[in-house]
């Protein structure tokens, strides 16, 4: 009982409330110089991401560390003057200036990994573990906690797994992953800006590249953390057991988006259609976004974005219209009565196409007259286009119109399909309706009808 009463007695003197009233001070401050920082800083935040945005952020993010600092420091020197003792005001120096230290070197290392903000949700999380670990050893408490969590696993024959192996591991992992994208964004920005490579085989290096230091990565964390990869081997004929049987689709998929960014059959910024049959055929048009591992991205003017497997594309007719030369030819075939001048027609035909500032002069337009059918005379408009990727089908629109009015204009006819339907009354056969010859019928000379 006495000697908790010295303790309580201890806690309470002067020099340690003192102490702590310095601390609940530093971390108050510190809460209101974050929401103030942020409150001035996000009003003038560059919308692009450049050196100095990235120099702001970093001061928001250590601005209320940097402030509990101060007000710690100052009350150390104050109660160190009045000679009070700072046992706890020294820890927490140290700890806040590790804290600051921790705290820009992981939101250094978020933005080179993830420029676009998609690892942020973890970044005080991450920080906070560094930093219990850091604070651990300074405040001596590191080799029980180390002993506690390698008391605790499993062991399997001549390996043991325990809590504090599996966070080493997971350490090491992260920490060469990192390194691994620190590379592979380094690769990235360096083929990104070499203009003689086609876009994709930009793509398909810098895709490659990721995957390969990510993997190398994870191995050398794993072989870094004492695990021994000879055990993965029965993981890796499982993999390849499941790729021959359930992958199937999903290998195709993975091995023709690669062929797909050697080839450079098809990348982004194409215009392209999906169809059964070969021609100017729009069905399926749209432009390619993305190249991705598993399918390619494609916008069609609707906005809507189709996301097609890889291995479609490979093996079904793909019309490219940016493939090669730009220009195409359209047709319009159209229909005109018997009784119409078919001359006038084609002429017509070929002031319709005339004026159109899309349509070439060179092939010209040209105009022909088809075949003679049941229902009229079939006639064709051909032209050239030379930007199919701003548009087929209003080029066509913009020329039937103007069909539409010359002929309405001279008097052309478009005939629809007639048909005759004779219908039998009654009983009577249809050769008993049939009509009769008028005289005798006078046999031949030969015998032949």
């Amino acid at each position: 009982m006495k000697d908790f009463t010295e303790a309580l007695t201890d806690l309470l003197s002067a020099a340690n409330l003192a102490q702590a009233v310095a601390l609940v001070v530093a971390v108050g401050i510190a809460w209101f110089a974050e929401r103030a920082v942020r409150a001035w800083y996000l009003p003038r935040a560059e919308p692009e991401v450049t050196a100095r945005r990235m120099a702001f952020e970093a001061v928001v993010v250590a601005s209320p560390y940097l402030a509990a600092l101060v007000v710690l420091a100052v009350a150390r020197s104050l109660t160190a003057a009045a000679g009070l003792g700072t046992a706890v005001l020294d820890p927490a120096v140290r700890l806040t200036g590790a804290l600051i230290v921790i705290r820009l070197l992981v939101f250094a290392v978020r933005r080179s990994a993830s420029p676009d903000n998609k690892l942020k949700r973890f970044e005080n999380k991450v920080a906070l573990a560094i930093w219990l670990l850091v604070a651990a050893e300074v405040l001596g408490w590191l080799d029980f906690i180390v002993h506690s969590l390698d008391s605790v696993g499993l062991s399997t024959g001549k390996t043991k797994i325990t809590v504090w192996s599996v966070i080493a591991a997971l350490f090491a992992v992260s920490v060469c992953v990192i390194a691994s994208l620190w590379v592979a964004r380094w690769i990235d920005h360096r083929v990104s800006k070499i203009e003689t490579l086609a876009p994709s085989t930009r793509i398909g290096i810098v895709k490659t590249s990721y995957a390969f230091f990510v993997g190398f990565g994870i191995l050398l964390g794993l072989r870094a953390s004492g695990v021994d990869l000879t055990a993965l081997t029965v993981f890796s004929g499982a993999i390849g057991l499941g790729l021959g049987f359930g992958l199937q689709a999903i290998a195709a998929n993975f091995v023709s988006g690669f062929v797909l960014l050697v080839d450079k059959s098809i990348k982004p910024g194409d215009v392209i259609s999906f169809t059964g049959t070969t021609g100017t055929s729009t069905h399926g048009f749209g432009w390619v976004e993305e190249l991705r591992g598993r399918y390619i991205v494609v916008r069609d003017r609707d906005g809507v974005a189709t996301l097609v497997p890889n291995q479609n594309v490979i093996t079904n007719p793909v019309i490219n219209w940016s493939y090669g030369h730009p220009k195409v030819r359209l047709r319009i075939p159209l229909r005109i009565s018997y009784g119409d001048d078919v001359e006038l027609a084609l002429r017509l035909l070929l002031d319709a196409a005339s004026d159109h500032p899309r349509i070439l002069r060179d092939p010209s337009p040209v105009s022909r007259l088809m075949e003679f059918t049941d229902y009229g005379m079939e006639i064709e408009l051909r032209f050239w286009i030379h930007d199919p990727a701003e548009g087929v089908n209003n080029v066509r629109s913009d020329v039937n119109r103007k069909v539409w009015a010359l002929f309405r204009r001279h008097g052309i006819t478009i005939p629809p399909a007639q048909r005759e339907i004779r219908i039998l009354e009654g009983s009577a056969t249809a050769s008993s309706l049939a009509p009769r010859p008028r005289g005798p019928i006078e046999p031949t000379l030969d015998g032949q009808d």
